[in-house]
């Protein structure tokens, strides 16, 4: 990671271009910059996810944006969640929109190039991040889900394999007081249903990642700059039709 600090987005006429409070990384040079649209959980905000990137390449955009609602436990979340219910996809809309619209304005805003861009979650900003996808494959080249969820019925939208060919890392806590393990197993079940290339670690730990799921973290994201480098991009193969 660069070692000047995320600038603050959160006024003025920045902010009215953006649409979204947010912080955001540039990294230096003209670009076109690959770059990671980084999703908060529930009640957390744009500044939480930062720990998680020092896991990225130096040289990439990272961009975290504050979810949509205010949620009554503080903070911020992408929706209000009952306690004990599991969202469905079709609850995503409103957010899913909402980002998807963000991330077309970050060509004009960071030279974010939108052929290499990716998506990373904690939590529910991981539910936030599977449901961009599943719903808008052609946007994204690959997602990283730590210690999330998959909102329930995808299954019909999976079995069309919107995610074919897209790498996925996904982290579970076997420990995880938030996220019950067979829920997680459903999760990466409906995955692999989607189509995704799915790379599943499962640790003892709890709602959150531990040193061992940072090194991995780290590997993964090293494989997918050394596919970026290549020029491999899903987008431009066998996959890239818009679906």
């Amino acid at each position: 990671m660069a070692q000047n600090e995320p600038r603050l987005i959160e006024s003025g006429k920045a902010l009215q271009r953006a649409g979204f409070v947010h912080r955001v990384l540039q990294p230096p040079g003209d670009g076109p910059h690959p770059t990671v649209l980084m999703l908060h959980g529930r009640s957390g905000n744009e500044e939480v996810m930062w720990v998680f990137a020092r896991a990225v390449p130096d040289d990439w955009l990272l961009v975290a944006p504050r979810a949509i609602k205010e949620d009554p436990r503080g903070g911020y979340s992408w929706r209000i969640r009952e306690e004990e219910e599991w969202p469905t996809l079709a609850e995503f809309d409103e957010p899913v929109a909402e980002v998807v619209d963000f991330i077309h304005r970050l060509p004009e805003l960071y030279n974010a190039d939108l052929e290499n861009l990716y998506l990373m979650g904690f939590s529910q900003g991981a539910a936030m991040a599977y449901a961009v996808a599943m719903q808008h494959p052609e946007l994204v080249q690959g997602v990283a889900g730590l210690v999330g969820f998959l909102p329930i019925e995808c299954d019909d939208v999976a079995t069309v394999a919107p995610l074919a060919g897209m790498p996925v890392f996904m982290a579970v806590g076997k420990q995880d007081e938030r996220i019950p393990y067979d829920r997680s197993i459903s999760c990466a079940h409906t995955l692999h249903l989607a189509g995704a290339e799915l790379e599943y670690h499962e640790y003892d730990m709890r709602h959150r990642l531990n040193s061992q799921a940072m090194r991995d973290l780290r590997q993964w994201w090293q494989a997918q700059a050394d596919v970026v480098d290549r020029g491999d991009s899903r987008k431009t193969g066998n996959n890239s039709t818009k679906r």
